[in-house]
């Protein structure tokens, strides 16, 4: 018997393929959804790598923001905004796999077209390896490689310190023992995710960090000296990647920042001016600097390399803020997220101020007051 051949569909009856695509590809990311309801082809076409590498090559990629939270009853949710809609409001990500939404100390990361989450744990269980991936294109979570090392996320501890829960901090070191509590980095670079300075479990070294490879979906270790767990916060700038560490064993505390050098894979202590100005959440627009300083008040303060002195662009409105806050750039724009998702918006290719306040904009707060525990951005 002679076998059919399969017969192809066209994605739109009449053109070619690559005209069809050409047409596709330049409808607006908010209506990706509905593209995927018109026929299989047009779904599989959307969810796959050739509609992702398309729109990245030809500069349609559009980048929305990806806000880690935890809700009024101490669950983790996730958030989506984007920031190009005529109406801009945050929208819940649904079906965040069960195993994660009562963990503590998740590490948030965005890398490609996907969003990972790593590691965590929770009141009756040790620290987890588990890392979870949501893929934006197909609106749904998948299991990938587990970590090299069980570990936890610095900004948990902070969260709870900032958040005056130090009673829950302590619980969860007697618990787990102070070797499963620590601090830990995460930060995406030449197409890999970066886990620094992790400590999960008894065997595992503090001095440590993990890379992941997507395309081979698993994660190697390495060392070096100058990798601390007391890791405040970091920052991908220069194509390094910089963490501001902080020695609590010290009175009073000693701050200090280590910056990897992709090119010859060490750590080496970073500029001391730079540290002394480095004050809180960070983000990088253009390869410049800036850092939110809420010690007093709410302060956006941008780092000079030539004079290697902290500039002052102003404060934040404490109508529209509402610290702690999480930072995302878009573009040349700095996105401030607070308590609630209260987002404000700032162009620092135009930045000014009147009366000493930086002017912005501002998209609705939620209803809840949802804290942030960290915001990613991701183009597709």
């Amino acid at each position: 018997m002679q076998q059919l051949e399969p017969i192809h569909t066209p994605l739109i009856s009449g053109l070619p393929d690559d005209i069809a695509l050409f047409c596709l590809a330049r409808v607006p990311r908010r209506y990706h959804t509905l593209l995927k309801c018109v026929s299989r082809r047009w779904k599989e076409l959307v969810c796959s790598e050739e509609w992702y590498s398309y729109r990245r090559k030809h500069n349609l990629e559009e980048t929305w923001i990806y806000a880690l939270c935890r809700d009024r009853i101490n669950q983790i949710c996730c958030y989506v905004l984007d920031p190009n809609s005529s109406k801009r409001c945050w929208r819940r990500i649904r079906d965040i796999p069960s195993q994660c939404t009562k963990r503590k100390g998740m590490s948030f990361e965005a890398l490609g077209n996907k969003i990972y989450l790593l590691g965590g744990c929770g009141w009756f269980q040790d620290a987890t390896d588990e890392v979870y991936c949501y893929d934006t294109s197909k609106n749904s979570w998948d299991k990938v490689a587990a970590m090299s090392t069980a570990s936890f996320d610095s900004y948990s501890v902070v969260d709870l310190v900032v958040s005056k829960r130090v009673c829950e901090l302590f619980a969860l070191v007697l618990l787990f023992g102070v070797s499963t509590w620590c601090y830990f980095a995460c930060e995406a670079l030449n197409e890999k995710i970066y886990a620094i300075g992790g400590v999960g479990s008894n065997s595992s070294d503090p001095l440590s960090w993990d890379t992941y490879d997507p395309r081979t979906n698993s994660w190697t270790s390495y060392s070096d000296l100058n990798v601390v767990p007391d890791i405040e916060e970091s920052v991908v700038m220069d194509g390094k990647i910089y963490i501001r560490c902080g020695a609590s064993s010290t009175i009073p505390p000693h701050v200090y920042s280590v910056v990897y050098e992709p090119s010859n894979g060490t750590w080496q202590h970073a500029d001391n001016d730079m540290v002394s100005g480095w004050r809180g959440p960070s983000i990088v627009v253009n390869d410049v600097l800036y850092v939110l300083d809420e010690t007093s008040g709410t302060r956006l303060m941008m780092w000079q390399k030539e004079s290697k002195d902290w500039v002052a662009l102003g404060r934040l409105s404490p109508l529209l803020t509402r610290p702690p806050c999480r930072l995302a750039v878009v573009g040349n724009c700095i996105i401030v997220i607070g308590k609630g998702l209260s987002t404000v918006v700032i162009d620092v290719g135009e930045a000014r101020n009147m009366g000493g306040v930086v002017v912005s904009s501002s998209i609705p707060k939620l209803a809840s007051d949802d804290d942030v525990i960290s915001c990613k951005t991701m183009s597709l």
